[in-house]
């Protein structure tokens, strides 16, 4: 697991979570190296009485500063731009689960069942139980089977919204009038919380998200209850 992300980051519990997270060490080790090497730089400018007033170019050190910072830049922008292309990639979903962003809360459809569609609220305070998280905890989560490819289609149906859950690498704008899609594989069983991303009126910190991954065999018991 990633070093740096591991105190700034949730957990991951998909690929393209840890893929993030690799980058984002990545990055932030470059910027440690640029960081201490100027930092150097400008110590001994500032320490040291050597000057010469004649001096007025040199053409080596104007060409290692210009190539420098234009291969430092390839070296953040290929891991990035194949992250870009992994984030969209969408391979064979085996589900697919509709989101519809309202004000103030989610609905969601799982679009390969017939009549499975339910709105999820946040949960008052006064209803918490003690495991739950204050404005965090919803009425009803979205079930979702681990070890699958699943698509998610987003849109809202007024304002807009943003879908994001930072342990699943996801994070999709609702934009009304329009279907944005994103992927998650989710690797172990568990909880993963989200938020609306997006400023989107006057309750727009009280519409969480709460995903709860389950075995494939309780995602079918669960969605035959249904």
């Amino acid at each position: 697991m990633a070093t740096w992300g591991s105190s700034l980051l949730q957990d991951a519990n998909s690929p393209l979570m840890e893929q993030l997270m690799f980058f984002h060490d990545h990055t932030i080790m470059i910027l440690i190296a640029i960081t201490s090497t100027v930092s150097y730089i400008m110590a001994n400018l500032m320490t040291n009485k050597l000057i010469n007033r004649y001096l007025i170019e040199g053409q080596t050190i104007e060409l290692l500063w210009t190539m420098l910072p234009a291969v430092t830049l390839i070296f953040i922008a290929l891991p990035s731009l194949r992250l870009i292309y992994l984030i969209d990639e969408i391979n064979n979903p085996v589900l697919t689960l509709k989101i519809i962003g309202h004000q103030w809360y989610w609905s969601y459809e799982y679009s390969d069942f017939n009549k499975t569609e339910f709105d999820s609220y946040m949960k008052p305070t006064t209803e918490n139980m003690s495991e739950d998280f204050r404005l965090l905890d919803v009425d009803n989560r979205t079930m979702l089977p681990v070890n699958s490819s699943i698509r998610v289609l987003i849109t809202a149906a007024d304002v807009l919204h943003s879908w994001a859950v930072p342990a699943a690498g996801i994070k999709v704008d609702a934009v009304p009038g329009r279907l944005n899609q994103g992927t998650i594989n989710i690797y172990r069983p568990g909880l993963m919380y989200g938020q609306c991303s997006e400023i989107c009126g006057a309750n727009h910190s009280f519409m969480p998200i709460v995903i709860e991954s389950i075995p494939t065999k309780n995602f079918i018991t669960w969605m035959n209850s249904m």
